[in-house]
Parts: C-alpha cells; sequence; structure tokens
C-alpha cells in the first residue's frame, strides 16, 4: 500500500512538472488560410480590396469548352480607371530576380503556389519602370489603375507605372 502511495505520489509531480508539460504534443500550428485568410489592409489614403472584390463576374462556357468571364464593375470601381491609386498586397512575381518590373499583386497571402485559385477580383497585373525589391511582406504601390477583362482575358485590374507607395 505504501508503494501505491509513493507511485501515485510521482506519478502526480512527473505529471505536474514543466518537463511533462513540454512532452506533451503541441496544437498544430495553423495554415496560413486559417491564421491570415484576410485581404491586405487598406493603406492610408488607398483603395480597399473588399471595393475591388465587389466587382461581379459573368461567365460562360466558350464552343471548346473553356470558361471565359467579363467583369461587371460597380459605380465605385468604374470612377476609379485612369486613375492613380494606391493599394497593398502581396506579391506574385513573374520574372526571374530579386527585383520585378512586373509582377501581380495579390489581395490574399499565397500559402501554396500550387493552389493558388484568385479569382479575377483579387489580384492586379502591376508594371513598374522600376524593380521593386520581392518578398513575402505586404507591398503597397502606387500606380494608374486600368479596368479591363472585356477580352475575357481575365484579368480584370491592371496597374502601369507603379511604384513604391
Amino acid at each position: 500500500m505504501h508503494d501505491r502511495r509513493t507511485f501515485a505520489a510521482m506519478a502526480l509531480g512527473l505529471v505536474a512538472s514543466p518537463a511533462f508539460a513540454a512532452l506533451q504534443p503541441s496544437p498544430r500550428p495553423l495554415a496560413p488560410t486559417e491564421s491570415v485568410w484576410k485581404p491586405a489592409d487598406t493603406p492610408p489614403g488607398g483603395i480597399s480590396w473588399t471595393l475591388l472584390e465587389s466587382t461581379k463576374e459573368v461567365t460562360r462556357t466558350d464552343d471548346k469548352g473553356f470558361i471565359r468571364s467579363k467583369p461587371l464593375f460597380p459605380p465605385g470601381v468604374q470612377a476609379l480607371n485612369g486613375k492613380v491609386v494606391k493599394v497593398s498586397g502581396y506579391m506574385m512575381p513573374l520574372q526571374n530576380g530579386t527585383l520585378q518590373k512586373h509582377f501581380v499583386l495579390l489581395a490574399y497571402p499565397p500559402d501554396c503556389p500550387f493552389h493558388l485559385n484568385p479569382s479575377p477580383m483579387q489580384f492586379i497585373e502591376v508594371k513598374s519602370p522600376v524593380g521593386l525589391g520581392f518578398d513575402y511582406r505586404v507591398k503597397t504601390i502606387q500606380g494608374t489603375l486600368t479596368l479591363g477583362g472585356q477580352d475575357e482575358g481575365g484579368i480584370f485590374y491592371r496597374i502601369a507605372d507603379a511604384r513604391p507607395a
């Protein structure tokens, strides 16, 4: 009986010890889509992804079975056409190297390059006369916004002459 109490006390002491806690499996870290799946914050004086995402997409299937889409821009987005805008997002490079003059700015962080499926309202094709440094942090850029997509090419937004803001 004495041995049982001693064993129980030792077991209780072990379970309550910091060493035991360290041996317990910790909860799995959240996946990027669970922890940060929200659009990049709106920069001061800039446009929000919420506004850009308010564009509706009209789709059709062409005679070869491909899905084609055109935008239906709401008045708030139409008013930005040809204007200099500021927007923040995540850079997806389209060139080799650390400096990018042509890239895609994404509303949401790319958590897996093999499963990246943003809708046309969630990215902007960007061209810049100066190379912008690539990294995985949020970038804020400024440039002239052009509305597109009427050609059913899948790109609704383009920014030209982009510069860091």
